[in-house]
């Protein structure tokens, strides 16, 4: 009865593929699949191309590289290439008349006059009373003060150029930041005109100092990468090294390192029941209770009632129960995976370019980031700058008949004279023309296209691999009928006749994970006003895409081997990979656990090892190595150990995704 209902189970996912001893891998004759989808792809990716070059035409993105003065100038180039820097004559009417959101979004313009200098002032100093009647060469031009705006004559009174605001009336000590002088946060404000010294402007400049102004900090972390960066490449070399020999060490003692694996987690959980049972049994001898303790919010306190190790006793004792129960039953299987990591071991050892093929997949997303994020940044900066006028009190006399917020020219100030405070300042960029209001369909283009293109170049990754994976698989006697070059050939034979099965592939996932974007943007934006019931909805709805998100990862890698096999469309692929699967779920299941496990170990083993040694080797703990080994005088030696930590989870990572991809190519090449 059992064999008649796997019949039956069998039949309900399709029948399996009937033994071919003429079959011998990645079928050489095949056809383009999928021509309408690789159309598409390919006129998209022109598109990209054409909002690439229109936004390279129309932007300008020294706007947010480059800070500009008052005129419209950029600091630090042009005329203004020795003045790097752009210092604000009144740095309060920033923190007055702006908040922090403000300043990150507009790039902190301020309603005060800005000029271009080449450095910042190194002592405070105020104009005073004495020195009004003298010129603006004797009080400002003498004294290297060349702080005042472009084009203010010798000769003209200190008043007139306070009024006009044409000359700063004082000046703090100042270090530069994002091109922009900010005063320090420790100096002591003098008196000045108009301004109080109170806490509220001295807090706000602390507050912004210290969002801003990461110069120092960035100055250490580059001496300490220059200083460094040679024994990053030896600890990246350590983790490459480390990589390849678990690998290796997978093709000799993958059986004995499975147990060794599964044994381990038993004796994990055995000690966690063990060490429960001992503080079960001294709380128990002690009285406490969760009846004496009630509720709390102080979690730390259910530590020292019984009832919380008697929970967690039974927890682990269910988990030991179904792990033994597992392991009885599903030995068989167990077995087959073992001797697929064997296989695949030895697939990766015939064939070690396929080890490197990683660095051609980060060249390429590098590409498709780094082209988005320039084409965005153009974008962004496609409008030209718009000034208007400003005025700080529009009441005072003088300033009725001028319009405020009215279009003006920077470079024509002082516009009038006769209303004090009067300025051309900046408001924003111009959203007129066919870029500038097309700006946001365009910088959606640019997201789709991100995501196509990177989806695109992954799936590209596993489908060359899975052909070369399977070349070595359908080789009657290894290694003599391995092709020469299976990842040459497999790269070219994919791009040849499937690059539209690739993209078809990519687009599904890419629709869904733009649907995810959105749906986080939308629940940012709601936070706020949401209700219990809304949140709970809004929660199911991301669960339900990210669910949706990893069953199509894991059905298009799947596909992309069967495309790879037999160079069928994506649909077929998919179906046939699906009902494959299905027909071998428990395998499935099973190898999918032990190759995690076993990565997982590799991983944990590599990263481990790295960031242990090169802790001990930046932090100086290791004595003894020599002139040509003594660790560096590090301002941060936190910094170098991180960078060697994620480097080698990035080197582990490549490697054994590889590793994961054969085992997985494989697997259907075994079922099939």
């Amino acid at each position: 009865m059992g064999g008649k209902q796997r019949d039956k189970d069998d039949e309900a996912y399709g029948k399996p593929v009937k033994y071919d001893p003429s079959f011998r891998g990645p079928i050489k004759n095949r056809s383009c699949t999928d021509v309408i989808c690789c159309v598409l792809f390919l006129l998209f990716i022109l598109g990209y191309i054409v909002v690439g070059i229109v936004a390279w035409l129309y932007g300008d993105p020294r706007q947010v590289l480059y800070p500009r003065n008052s005129t419209g100038a950029y600091c630090g180039m042009g005329e203004n290439k020795d003045k790097p820097y752009l210092l604000y004559f009144n740095i309060f009417s920033c923190i007055l008349s702006t908040n922090i959101i403000s300043v990150a979004e507009n790039g902190l313009q301020c309603p005060t006059p800005q000029v271009c200098v080449s450095s910042c002032p190194e002592a405070p100093w105020t104009v005073e009373k004495n020195q009004f009647s003298q010129t603006v060469g004797e009080v400002f031009y003498t004294k290297n003060r060349n702080f005042c705006l472009p084009g203010v004559p010798w000769n003209m009174m200190v008043i007139t150029s306070l009024q006009q605001e044409l000359c700063p009336s004082f000046l703090l000590p100042s270090a530069p930041a994002l091109g922009r002088c900010f005063p320090w946060t420790n100096v002591t404000l003098p008196e000045l005109p108009g301004i109080t010294n109170d806490t509220t402007i001295a807090q706000g400049i602390s507050g912004l100092i210290d969002s801003l102004n990461a110069r120092d900090i960035s100055v250490k972390i580059f001496e300490d990468f220059a200083q460094s960066w040679y024994w990053i490449l030896v600890a990246l070399g350590v983790a490459l090294v480390l990589s390849l020999l678990f690998i290796l060490l997978l093709r000799l003692v993958a059986g004995p390192l499975v147990l060794v694996l599964i044994l381990g987690v038993l004796g994990v959980l055995a000690y966690g029941m063990y060490y429960c049972w001992e503080e079960y049994r001294v709380l128990r001898d002690k009285g406490a209770s969760i009846s004496q303790l009630g509720f709390t919010t102080n979690l730390s306190a259910y530590q020292s009632v019984q009832e919380t190790w008697l929970a967690a006793l039974i927890v682990l004792a269910v988990l030991e129960a179904i792990l033994l129960l597992v392991l009885i039953f599903l030995r068989q299987r167990i077995r087959i995976a073992i001797a697929l990591l064997k296989e695949a071991s030895k697939a990766v050892g015939q064939m070690m370019s396929t080890m490197f093929y990683p660095l051609v997949t980060f060249v390429l997303l590098l590409i498709c980031i780094a082209y988005w994020a320039m084409t965005a940044l153009y974008l962004a900066t496609s409008g030209q700058p718009q000034y208007v006028l400003w005025a700080s009190n529009i009441s005072s006399p003088g300033c009725e008949k001028v319009s405020i917020n009215t279009s003006c020219n920077p470079m024509d100030q002082p516009v009038n004279s006769s209303c004090p405070g009067l300025m051309c300042v900046f408001q924003g960029y111009s959203s007129k023309g066919l870029v500038q209001r097309s700006l946001f369909n365009l910088q959606i283009y640019g997201v789709l296209g991100l995501f196509w293109t990177l989806n695109w170049v992954l799936a590209l990754g596993q489908c060359v691999l899975a052909g070369a994976f399977a070349s070595f698989y359908w080789a009657f006697h290894k290694p003599q009928d391995i092709p020469t070059f299976p990842l040459i050939s497999a790269f070219i034979r994919t791009l040849r006749y499937h690059t539209g099965s690739l993209a078809f592939g990519a687009l599904i996932l890419t629709l869904v994970q733009i649907a995810r974007v959105i749906l986080e943007y939308i629940d940012h934006k709601l936070r706020g006003v949401q209700n219990p019931v809304a949140r709970c909805i809004m929660c199911c709805f991301k669960c339900c895409l990210w669910c949706l998100e990893k069953f199509i990862k894991f059905l298009n890698r799947n596909a992309y081997i069967m495309i790879a096999i037999y160079g069928k469309n994506f649909c077929v692929s998919a179906k046939n990979a699906f009902t494959l699967l299905m027909r071998n779920i428990v395998r499935v299941v099973v190898l999918d656990k032990v190759t995690d496990l076993l990565l997982f170990f590799g991983k944990l083993l590599v990263v481990g090892g790295v960031g242990v040694l090169s802790f001990f080797f930046f932090s100086g703990r290791i004595q003894g190595l020599g002139r040509d080994f003594k660790s560096p005088h590090l301002n941060y030696y936190w910094l170098p150990i991180m960078t060697s930590i994620v480097g080698a989870y990035v080197i582990a990572s490549g490697f054994f995704s590889v590793f994961g991809m054969c085992v997985d190519t494989l697997f259907l090449c075994f079922r099939e």
